[in-house]
């Protein structure tokens, strides 16, 4: 199993308990930490594919939205 997934197995996991019985506060802040975590890998992933992507102009010419907008931005 991956480290996405183990990580979105225990943010479910501590989902139904908060629902069921609570969290305590160290649970609370594993809770928090890895929903931060997951939410900056999904950013990071979906960055890179936006970064590969090239449009095709009406005059023939190829232009990277990497290069263009993303990339520099950082």
């Amino acid at each position: 199993m991956s480290g996405v997934d183990e990580m979105i197995r225990r943010i479910n996991e501590l989902y139904h308990k908060s629902q069921a019985e609570g969290l305590t506060a160290e649970e609370k802040e594993e809770q928090a930490g890895l929903r931060s975590a997951y939410v900056a890998n999904v950013r990071n992933n979906l960055r890179g594919q936006l970064d590969n992507i090239s449009i095709l102009e009406k005059d023939g010419t190829i232009t990277n939205l990497g290069e263009r907008h993303g990339k520099s931005a950082r």
